[in-house]
């Protein structure tokens, strides 16, 4: 069985080479992984894909970590403490920090990190704008000075999913946001072995010996992070049949998002067992381009809103009645902001009204270029289902298929459809991101600086910034719903449906910790 994985890999990674590798690593602590999706960008903010993520995970370390029940708690932080005023945020790091390059772990590291990580997320980006200044007393210690009270700095801080705020060396984070970086060293448990990268078929990390967890028992993200592998492999699997047939046969472990089609088959099978990692769940979403025909226009928009039928979404994609719901809130529902009172958005397709708004907001045949993923059975079918609804409401669809990879590089492109552009992608989050509005990408309404789909929304930008000042929980909860009411009257996207999506797992694996939808392996055994 083993010997059938290797000859599979064989063709990629060369045979001799692989066979050296798990020679030296006995069975038992390797462990093998099946990524949702293929792993080609490697720099933790240049993306929001939760591939770049989790591999981020891998590596790096964070300042503090959300726990299981959402709590925020110290990870490479020692102590703080505010100032009265509460202005001045004083930071020591814990004592014997290393990089994998065996240099320690500095104040000048995290500011670097910091700054570069505030240039591209919506809610470092946020957090920015209370800060006057960084200073670094000595090499353990940061202060972060505001020009006024912050209701969000640890949540800011400890930001568990995209984009989460890494530190790495500060030679590395002095890479602009708008570069990539090129060295790819963090302090986490694991190191990344560049050597033996394999684009679209293997990614390999080794345990870092040197590396300092902390002493409390994991919880989340936050806590220890034992570690009890020497080497954790990252096998690209992207056909589900495959996955399905490589885990029966234990030659992978752990297959983090199966198709739903085998989810009743897999709950059945001998040997492996099925698991959700991310009780919250997700979100399916529609995220428009409001810089380019047809989409540039608010009232074609939301015609294309009212086309959307979540049921639909639900049936093709899952299939399973039990990890399907219906929700028509840009919060998940059953999370501490979300509300269903979303006025002209109902979640109920209307065809007939939504041709009667195009009509009345002079469509003119524009074509919407809608992006499909071939290789991301996650949501492959989410756009099929996109195309027959937004025809039948009588937009002109130009239906492009590609890989995931190449829908992540266009999707950051600013050209027009026409010229390698897009008009409209789907994709899903985890709730852990969608919870707040201000880790909602979507909401991020900077214009050409903001998240794709380039949205320039001054309304919402203000009533985050308030948000993100008061500390009061009815305040908040008031404020987040207003947001919520601007991001449907212009349209900043379309949810889809909330919905589980369980992992996959060898019966002899245990150690599965519950997070906001990140598969971290630290903490997992095999029998």
């Amino acid at each position: 069985m083993k010997r059938r994985l290797l000859l599979a890999l064989a063709s990629v990674v060369g045979l001799s080479g692989m066979d050296a590798a798990l020679a030296q690593t006995p069975p038992n602590k390797v462990f093998r992984f099946v990524p949702h999706a293929n792993l080609t960008v490697l720099d933790p903010i240049w993306t929001t894909a939760y591939v770049t993520r989790n591999h981020a995970y891998m590596i790096y370390d964070t300042l503090f970590s959300e726990d299981a029940k959402g709590a925020i708690k110290p990870q490479m932080v020692d102590s703080y403490q505010v100032s009265k005023d509460e202005l001045t945020w004083t930071f020591k790091l814990r004592s014997g920090l290393e990089f994998h390059d065996g240099k320690p772990v500095t104040s000048a590291d995290v500011v670097a990190s910091l700054k570069r990580w505030a240039s591209r997320d919506a809610m470092g980006g946020i957090l920015a704008t209370f800060i006057t200044a960084y200073e670094t007393p000595d090499a353990n210690t940061f202060k972060i000075v505001l020009n006024q009270p912050c209701g969000i700095m640890l949540d800011a801080l400890g930001k568990a999913s995209s984009n989460v705020p890494f530190i790495m060396p500060a030679r590395i984070a002095a890479t602009p946001g708008t570069e990539q970086i090129k060295e790819h060293i963090g302090s986490g448990p694991f190191v990344f072995k560049p050597d033996e990268f394999k684009p679209g078929a293997l990614v390999v990390y080794t345990r870092n010996a040197k590396y300092k967890s902390r002493t409390e028992a994991p919880s989340g993200v936050a806590g220890g992070r034992p570690v009890n592998f020497d080497r954790v492999e990252w096998v690209i699997i992207r056909d589900p049949q495959t996955q399905f047939n490589a885990l029966k046969a234990g030659e992978v472990d752990m297959v983090e998002q199966p198709s739903f089609e085998q989810y009743e088959t897999l709950k059945k099978t001998e040997g492996i067992k099925v698991e959700d990692f991310s009780p919250a769940g997700l979100q399916f979403i529609m995220r428009f381009n409001h810089l380019h025909a047809p989409f540039n226009n608010v009232k074609i928009r939301q015609a294309a809103m009212v086309a959307m039928g979540q049921q639909a979404y639900i049936n093709t994609q899952v299939g399973v009645p039990a990890l399907g719901r219906l929700c028509r809130s840009m919060y998940p529902c059953g999370t501490t902001y979300g509300d269903e009172d979303t006025g002209y958005f109902t979640g109920v397709a209307n065809p007939a009204k939504a041709k009667q708004m195009l009509q009345d907001a002079g469509y003119d045949g524009t074509p919407v270029l809608l992006m499909r993923p071939t290789d991301l059975a996650s949501i492959a079918k989410l756009p099929l289902v996109a195309k027959q609804q937004l025809e039948a409401a009588g937009f002109k669809v130009d239906f492009q298929q590609m890989d995931w990879a190449t829908l992540l590089a266009r999707r950051a492109k600013k050209d027009a459809p026409a010229n390698g552009g897009w008009s409209a992608f789907l994709t899903a989050w985890t709730a852990g991101d969608i919870s707040s509005p201000l880790t909602i990408q979507m909401f991020n309404a900077k214009g050409q600086n903001g998240w794709f789909g380039w949205q320039d929304e001054p309304r919402l930008e203000y009533l985050k910034n308030r948000f993100a000042r008061t500390v009061k929980p009815a305040e908040k909860k008031e404020i987040a719903s207003e947001i919520q009411r601007v991001a449907f009257e212009t349209a900043t996207h379309a949810p889809l449906g909330q919905y589980q999506s369980p992992t996959a797992i060898r019966s002899n694996v245990s150690g599965i910790l519950q997070t906001p939808g990140i598969p971290v392996m630290w903490n997992i055994k095999k029998n």
